[in-house]
């Protein structure tokens, strides 16, 4: 492994505690990256911190060092109960990781204990754990820290316990703006002490993180570390090891290009990155069922209890493959991931560089691989100047087996797989409409019936996307997919019940004529008056032959209409009025007032 240092820990200018330094040899880190020699030193010389520093640098050590290190020479010793430090970060999967790291320090230190808070969870454990062993230095993902400071009445009154606060570090600032925690940061820091030390970490800067900078931290350092030999007018995001590849083949061979990709590679640990929750779904079936030798997890943000434990299993893993959507591409730190593969290209280019970032961490080396269609070729000039991320081109594979009808049949066989599929590329082509960088990645331009080939599907979705379209390159499959049943009998069970109620009522309601429910009466009417004067505007305006007389009507029946709205009058008098007109050479239906009993 070729490491990027910057000296042995012992050159620092604050000398750090010999357990510190055990611990550090313990993890086999014995010399600092340039953004943990740059911030270190001035976190802990009572320094706010604003670092900027490219993916996979070291930046969970720059901050966990100099929180143990400020509590360590505290004049007062904290209690159980007092907080001392708070780590906040966008995900679960990595606050999980930075309490591991945490750790490997604090069991040097007994004194201080630590806690994790984050979604998946029973809130009601965390409060009983917090009273009973206490937590001096909180790691928590923010909806989970927001929700324990409304916790009074169970005995946990969080807002007290904080006024010991010293260090705050929001790490992956720019992702928690994303994501929405906007609002759950500013309630939070609400109840922090305003005499602390704040850190703020991240790969890219946004005007949204500067926004933060300036609320949250007082006099901020700013700290920007680039790699080793890129020229200083460079904003390279990614590591220098990392190698960056793309692939440009049509939508109906991507999947073909994938598997034989992964077939090729099945000795190795690959992140497998989509669009959306339901893509992963569909697709992590389809990859367990056509490479069986491979270890294959998949994880998303609809997960809410199994993702804790799939990242772990992953962690662990030697080989394997990890199917997931952009929950997985921020800060995690999986040991040994040879490639990251972009089956879909993210919505916005930052979630690109930060994707890459799973790999070629730490002075290791990396590969990613990005696939795309041949009408998204631009995005590889636009990331290389968007994001100074150059890419090198990688040639379609050869001999490849096309997949795409085996994954038919199981669609054929199995209810759910059809289902998935069907939902995988609704949800691609919504995700796709909302995609940043919409000059390049246009829906008008997508050739839907090699997508649906791509996905395998049996016939085309009913969406609004598709309305008006044809297909005449896309064959549906001669089958009734109705009656495609689910291999869980269970689920078929209840279906064919489902279905047998639907037929019931649809016997039922047969001859019966069909009332408006939704709205009373006199809404329905005020609905048609609006209707008719709007007629009426516009035969005026088109010069219609309807006389002085038949106008003059018209606002006779208007006023009657408002009468009966006000209830001055009574809906039989309504309807006498209507029908006592001497002379009508306008209908009834043109005024909206037609067929009056049927309405009422």
């Amino acid at each position: 492994m070729e490491h990027v240092t910057e000296g042995a820990w012992e050159s620092l200018q604050v000398p750090l505690h010999p357990r510190v330094l055990g611990a550090l040899r313990e993890l086999g880190f014995p010399h600092m990256t340039p953004v943990q020699s740059a911030t270190i030193p001035l976190f802990m010389k009572n320094k706010d911190v604003a670092a900027e520093a490219v993916t996979g640098s070291g930046k969970t050590l720059a901050f966990v060092i100099p929180i143990v290190e400020i509590l360590l020479r505290r004049e007062e010793k904290l209690k159980k109960s007092q907080v001392g430090a708070i780590i906040i970060t966008p995900t679960r999967e990595l606050a999980i990781q930075i309490d591991e790291v945490l750790s490997h320090f604090t069991k040097h230190f007994p004194q201080f204990s630590q806690i994790l808070w984050i979604g998946g969870r029973n809130p009601g454990e965390d409060v009983e754990r917090f009273k009973q062993h206490g937590g001096n230095i909180i790691v928590a993902t923010p909806g989970r820290l927001e929700d324990m400071f409304r916790r009074k009445a169970e005995g946990l009154d969080l807002a007290s316990c904080v006024r010991s606060l010293d260090v705050l570090v929001l790490d992956e600032a720019d992702r928690l703006l994303d994501m929405g925690f906007e609002a759950s940061i500013n309630t939070i820091l609400e109840f922090l002490p305003k005499q602390r030390r704040t850190g703020l970490f991240s790969a890219t800067q946004t005007q949204e993180v500067e926004n933060l900078v300036r609320a949250g931290l007082r006099n901020p350092v700013r700290i920007s570390v680039k790699e080793k030999g890129v020229a200083a007018s460079s904003t390279q995001k990614t590591p220098s090891r990392l190698e960056n590849h793309y692939m440009i083949c049509k939508a109906d061979d991507k999947f073909n290009q994938l598997v034989h990709f992964l077939r090729n590679h099945q000795q190795e640990k690959h992140l497998v990155f989509f669009s959306t929750c339901a893509c992963v779904e569909y697709y992590g079936k389809a990859l367990e069922a056509l490479l069986k030798r491979a270890k294959i997890l998949c994880i998303h943000g609809k997960m809410k209890y199994k993702r804790n434990k799939i990242f772990m299993e992953f962690r662990k893993l030697q080989s394997g493959i990890l199917v997931c959507t952009d929950v997985m591409a921020r800060g995690i730190d999986i040991p040994e991931v040879n490639w990251v593969l972009q089956y879909d290209p993210p919505s916005n280019a930052s979630a690109f560089v930060h994707r890459c970032g799973r790999t070629a961490r730490i002075g290791h080396g990396g590969s990613a691989l990005v696939f795309l269609l041949p009408m998204e070729e631009a995005y590889i000039n636009f990331l290389a100047i968007n994001q100074k991320c150059p890419l090198q081109e990688m040639s379609l594979q050869r001999n490849t087996v096309d997949l795409l009808p085996k994954l038919r049949a199981m669609a054929m066989a199995d209810r759910a797989v059809f289902e998935k599929g069907m939902k995988a590329f609704v949800s691609f082509v919504q995700a796709y409409a909302k995609h940043e960088c919409s000059l390049i990645f246009r829906l008008k331009d997508l050739d839907f019936a090699s997508l649906a080939r791509g996905f395998a599907l049996l016939r085309m979705p009913r969406m609004p996307e598709l309305r008006g379209k044809q297909f005449p390159d896309f064959v549906p499959a001669d089958i009734d997919t109705d009656m495609i049943p689910f291999k869980d009998k269970i689920r078929e069970k209840q279906r064919q019940k489902l279905l047998e109620q639907k037929r019931k009522e649809r016997t039922e309601n047969e001859g019966r004529r069909k009332f408006i429910k939704n709205k009373a009466w006199s809404k329905q009417k005020a609905k048609k008056e609006r209707k008719k004067k709007m007629k009426a505007k516009r035969k005026k305006d088109e010069g219609s032959d309807i006389d002085d007389e038949d106008m003059q009507e018209l606002l006779n029946d208007t006023r009657l209409l408002k009468k009966f709205k006000k209830g001055k009058i009574t809906e039989e008098e309504f309807e006498k009025g209507l029908l006592t007109s001497t002379k009508r050479t306008v209908p009834l239906t043109d005024l909206g007032v037609s067929d009056l009993e049927e309405d009422g």
